[in-house]
């Protein structure tokens, strides 16, 4: 790996309004969501597994320690802010973890955001009811 030994490598993740800010350093495998542990945070196995696709993609699982401040955004797009924040740090910090990555498509900046409420409609995309008489 390409990190010297004391640095850090961060990066930013983004998934539709969620930031994830992370910092990952050479360690034990420990995981930290904005001061609490990964478990506690993302409550459930599938954002788990979801968040720590990039660690397993590139099989650094146990090597690297993770720091995450995540903002905005509901349980979904946190941990998928978090994926992509995790995969950009695990390619800053070796290169040759690119390939698997992109091709996994964790790389990918997942750009579907929420369509805006228009004027004069009760939503994004839906009318009031049409009468003809």
């Amino acid at each position: 790996m390409s990190a010297t030994k004391s640095s850090a490598i961060t990066a930013v993740g983004r998934r539709k309004t969620a930031s994830a800010r992370v910092r990952l350093s050479r360690g034990t495998g420990a995981i930290s969501i904005n001061g609490k542990p990964l478990e506690e945070y993302l409550y459930t196995e599938a954002l788990v597994k979801s968040a720590t696709a990039p660690l397993r993609t590139a099989g650094i699982e146990g090597q690297v320690d993770v720091t995450v401040n995540v903002i905005g955004g509901g349980p979904n797009g946190q941990a998928g802010a978090i994926s992509h924040g995790l995969a950009r740090a695990i390619q800053k910090f070796d290169p040759a973890h690119r390939a698997p990555l992109k091709k996994g498509g964790l790389l990918t900046r997942d750009g579907r955001m929420r369509e805006r409420k228009k004027p004069g409609r009760p939503g994004a995309r839906k009318r009031f009811q049409f009468s003809k008489r």
